[in-house]
């Protein structure tokens, strides 16, 4: 069996070391050549990025020069419609039908995942890894229908996702980094001092781009 590829979705807006180091760290210990960060061009499950999709993809791009083991897929920016993870999915089972698919979600992304268009066809689809939260039991407040997979399909063998192509729900704790997009936003409105308060957050490079495109400076909704 080929090698796996592993997705971490997202808006990234922007992207932080939060983000960066998930993939990251997660891709360390599964022992993953890459893990491919996937920016949503139009997602369905909140309100428009503020950033524009190019502004985002760039931002991204200059991001991953930082970490040799992430890359940019940049599909569903590419793709009409709404960025649905199931499509995405698809397209990759197109193209690497003998390798398994990862899918990184954090706990909250996880608990809401009967939200999610066709939700129980990602099982089909690819592995689900997911990183629970300090101090929280990943079972806990669970839907029953999320329960009842994740009780038919959670392994502790991380081979599993080496050796089959789809259909197993993984743990992998990592070190937390509670690092929120939001809040840099809201400091990036800011004075001096806000902006300063966001150095050390997100790469430099990141940093400089914003700079470079005055993104961020107003609120959503200024005019």
């Amino acid at each position: 069996m080929s090698a796996p590829i592993a997705i971490l979705g997202g808006t990234f807006d922007p992207v932080h070391y939060g983000h960066l180091r998930f993939a990251d760290d997660v891709r360390r210990a599964l022992g993953l050549a890459e893990v491919r960060l996937v920016p949503a061009g139009d997602p369905p499950h909140r309100g428009g990025p503020q950033a524009s999709a190019a502004h985002r993809l760039a931002m991204l791009r200059w991001a991953v020069t930082q970490f040799p083991g992430l890359a940019v897929d940049a599909r569903e920016i590419e793709r009409a419609g709404k960025s649905y993870t199931v499509l995405t999915l698809e397209e990759l089972r197109r193209e690497h039908p003998d390798s398994p698919l990862l899918l990184l979600v954090g706990a909250d992304a996880f608990h809401d995942l009967p939200t999610w268009h066709r939700w129980r066809d990602l099982f089909d689809l690819a592995h689900v890894v997911v990183v629970p939260r300090p101090g929280t039991a990943l079972a806990q407040d669970m839907a029953p229908e999320l329960a009842a997979e994740w009780n038919a399909r959670r392994r502790s063998d991380r081979n599993l996702l080496f050796s089959t192509p789809a259909g197993v729900i993984f743990e992998q704790p990592i070190e937390p980094r509670p690092i929120s997009a939001t809040a840099i936003r809201a400091s990036l409105t800011n004075d001096k001092a806000g902006r300063a308060a966001v150095i050390g957050l997100l790469p430099p490079a990141v940093l400089a781009y914003i700079d470079q495109h005055d993104l961020y400076s107003n609120p959503p909704d200024a005019t």
